[in-house]
């Protein structure tokens, strides 16, 4: 007969788990959150952005805010899904911090600094999303 071992995690181990979708819940809810209001700034065509002639991604300043609002709007959303542990919303959060990062790389010659320290949140946000399990007991 054969039997089967079920390996269970340590308290230690389930509390790092949970701390670290409880950081990627709130590193995607704050940068969610700058996201919307940098949308908001390029729609309100504000004068805050650098504008590039020679930039090979060129996009309209109220196009790239628009498409940061909206997926800011979405990550907020997704965060809000992610305090409850919700398998849905680290797969959704995985997908979008990944679109957030590329929208941010293309972004870079219009806010630079700024886009690279969100590109860097968004990448500590895959990283705890993908490394936390805390939704099962064994391995």
């Amino acid at each position: 007969m054969a039997t089967t071992q079920h390996h269970t995690r340590s308290k230690t181990t389930m509390t790092a788990a949970g701390g670290l979708m409880i950081f990627a819940s709130v590193m995607l809810f704050v940068s969610g959150v700058l996201d919307i209001l940098r949308g908001v700034m390029a729609i309100a065509e504000d004068d805050v952005f650098v504008t590039s002639q020679n930039y090979v991604f060129k996009f309209d300043l109220t196009s790239w805010g628009w498409i940061h609002l909206t997926l800011g709007a979405v990550a907020v959303v997704v965060s809000l899904g992610l305090f409850t542990a919700a398998t849905w919303a680290r797969v959704i959060g995985v997908g979008i911090a990944a679109l957030l990062i590329i929208a941010n790389f293309l972004d870079i010659p219009y806010y630079p600094v700024w886009s690279l320290t969100l590109i860097a949140l968004y990448g500590f946000v895959i990283w705890a999303l993908c490394v936390a399990r805390p939704d099962t007991d064994t391995v």
